[in-house]
């Protein structure tokens, strides 16, 4: 695993922070130790340096993968995020969305939300914002964004687009071969 090159890490940072804004240094530095972002064949892992040394004993043809996937580096040298960051970026989340439960499904087969679906939106959420999808019930569905502002989500018609869909859990069984 090696790590990344200085436009890289912009890249990947400028990602974060659509979604969890400055948090990201809570990302790096947490109470049981620090952690950080490593690749391999294009994949940025979320590794503790803990982990991170022992992964570095194994020679690096061998090791399939260490940590945590966060995305993926495309032939572009754009970053697009995996759902198995989803639980790590979460709690940091500064815009946040609900889901009806009738709306659930669609956004899980990886259609937009409109705003019949809308349960919730946070304050002061802007247009083209990263945000968190969250059922009624409080549990992280995916992430998207934001389509329209939260001003603009009032005065939205009932099948207008809110929020665009990014990754969703349902990845985990549409795409499992690829989120390695």
């Amino acid at each position: 695993m090696k790590r990344l090159s200085e436009e890289r890490i912009k890249v990947l940072f400028e990602k974060l922070a659509k979604y969890i804004g400055p948090n990201i240094k809570l990302l790096i530095e947490r109470p049981d130790g620090l952690y950080c972002f490593r690749e391999q064949k294009d994949r940025v892992y979320y590794i503790s340096e803990n982990i991170l040394k022992l992964a570095n004993t194994i020679q690096s043809e061998n090791l399939v993968s260490a940590g945590t996937c966060f995305g993926k580096f495309t032939k572009t040298g754009k970053f697009r995020l995996h759902i198995t960051a989803l639980n790590y970026l979460a709690p940091y989340a500064q815009c946040k969305l609900w889901l009806k439960p009738a709306a659930e499904q669609q956004f899980l087969y990886g259609n937009n939300v409109s705003k019949a679906g809308l349960g919730r939106i946070s304050e002061n959420c802007e247009k083209y914002q990263g945000v968190l999808v969250y059922s009624m019930s409080d549990l992280p569905l995916g992430f998207g964004v934001a389509a329209k502002s939260t001003a603009e989500c009032k005065l939205a018609d009932p099948l207008a687009a809110i929020c665009f869909h990014q990754a969703d859990i349902g990845e985990y069984i549409r795409s499992e071969e690829d989120l390695l």
